[in-house]
């Protein structure tokens, strides 16, 4: 799975509302305090973690992606804040110390191959979590993944280059495949573009999949909303929303 060139366009097609209904939703859980010790987990271009120290909190963002934290670095920058940036597996996540809060969102969990995968993700969180912490994250509902994806497709374009997202539907259960297409000026002639391309696959589980892994994980609290907390799971939810506490 690459990310090199996608990093550099992932801002430019995410919707940036999203951003602060994702901030809003760690707010809920936060409570108003400042100071607290967060990390984001796949942390991807820096957006929510950027934004969680500019709040007062002491920010750790983990990704598997260099070039996801190069963005994540050069925003740290641009936005004069401080946080702690490193390469990291969350399927093999090593103790860092004891977290308020650790985010996973932008459905990162599904990019993960297997439930094995998915668990180790959790007790790895489980590990770094303080015994009063929460961990919240994401993910496509089988609605998404089953009944929206298959078909999809989305077109961006700007004065640099283009980009084509295509979606099918995946091998395995409850899964789908991205074919990402870019088209990427050339320094040397703006006219000129070079082509790129890039698949990614994605998987989700019933909600009592997810259920029983975070309960083996040692999670034994566990919410779980749509619409970024602010509605009841339904069978058209595009994503599932999780607040989990051991």
């Amino acid at each position: 799975m690459s990310f090199q060139i996608f990093a550099h366009y992932y801002d430019e097609i995410m919707d940036q509302s999203v951003y602060d209904s994702w901030l809003r939703y760690v707010e809920k859980y936060t409570n108003g305090e400042k100071g607290l010790n967060l990390m984001d987990l796949a942390c991807g271009t820096g957006k929510i973690a950027v934004q969680l120290a500019k709040k007062g909190h002491h920010v750790t963002g983990i990704d598997l992606s260099d070039e996801m934290l190069a963005v994540a670095y050069n925003r740290m920058l641009e936005e004069k804040t401080t946080l702690t940036l490193a390469v990291g597996d969350m399927r093999a996540l090593e103790p860092m110390g004891d977290y308020d809060v650790i985010t996973c969102f932008s459905d990162s969990l599904c990019y993960l191959a297997n439930e094995e995968e998915v668990l180790s993700a959790f007790k790895g969180v489980s590990e770094n979590l303080s015994d009063t912490g929460v961990f919240l994250f994401d993910v496509h509902s089988l609605y998404q993944v089953n009944e929206v994806f298959p078909g999809y497709q989305y077109i961006y374009q700007d004065e640099k280059g283009a980009f084509l997202w295509e979606s099918f539907e995946g091998e395995s259960e409850n899964s789908v495949e991205h074919d990402l297409t870019f088209f990427v000026a050339t320094e040397a002639n703006p006219e000129l573009f070079e082509r790129y391309a890039e698949y990614h696959r994605e998987r989700t589980y019933p909600l009592a999949v997810y259920r029983r892994l975070l309960q083996e994980a040692g999670f034994s609290d566990v919410t779980v909303t749509a619409d970024f907390g602010d509605a009841e799971v339904a069978e058209d939810s595009k994503r599932w929303f999780f607040a989990c506490k051991k």
